[in-house]
């Protein structure tokens, strides 16, 4: 099969070993990485979908505060491994912070009561897809990424820091960089065991 998309999403990977050698300005990825979330479809419209940018000193702050976040609640035996985990995650350019805006929720549900249950869902429907489309966006300039949850250990240390808005709610954290070790094969399941196919 030959269709763009798909050959977008075949390159979307999870990477752990990341570096600074991104031949993308800083200017050329925030325009990159907003678009895309610009872009991703939301229900109602609602682009509830938030985030922050973080590059540099800032993303490795970010990578410290979910160190001592995680060093709080993880057992002491076998912690540096995890420390090194996230400190991999600190190796890169940068780091997205995906947001779902609870007031935008809470509006929706306000306004059409009777799916007032479907909105949080839809919520997170909105923010996975914005999530793919800026993972596959940096895929297709050749830049790697991994989509991490740390939230919500993280959530009071990260709104302090820079000073997210209340209504905002951490969802999942991305590190991005260059590529910095290849990918391994990628395993997928029987199509019989996932798909069904009528009519």
């Amino acid at each position: 099969m030959s269709n763009a998309y798909i050959a977008a999403l075949k390159q979307r990977r999870t990477q752990y070993a990341l570096g600074r050698n991104v031949s993308l300005s800083k200017e050329a990825l925030v325009a990159l990485i907003q678009e895309a979330i610009k872009l991703s479809p939301s229900s109602f419209n609602s682009q509830s979908s938030r985030a922050l940018i973080l590059f540099g000193a800032e993303s490795q702050k970010m990578w410290r505060i979910a160190v001592d976040e995680v060093r709080k609640v993880a057992p002491a035996e076998g912690f540096d491994k995890t420390e090194a985990k996230l400190n991999s995650f600190a190796a890169g350019v940068g780091t997205v912070l995906f947001f779902e805006d609870q007031d935008v929720v809470r509006s929706l549900q306000e306004k059409f009561a009777l799916y007032a249950d479907n909105f949080p869902v839809w919520s997170e429907q909105s923010g996975g897809m914005a999530q793919l489309s800026v993972w596959s966006a940096l895929a297709n300039e050749g830049v790697g990424a991994s989509l991490q949850h740390y939230n919500p250990l993280i959530d009071a240390a990260v709104a302090r820091e820079w000073n997210i808005p209340s209504s905002w709610k951490l969802r999942a954290q991305m590190p991005f960089g260059s590529n910095e070790a290849p990918f391994g094969d990628k395993a997928f399941m029987d199509d019989v065991e996932r798909f069904k196919v009528a009519g």
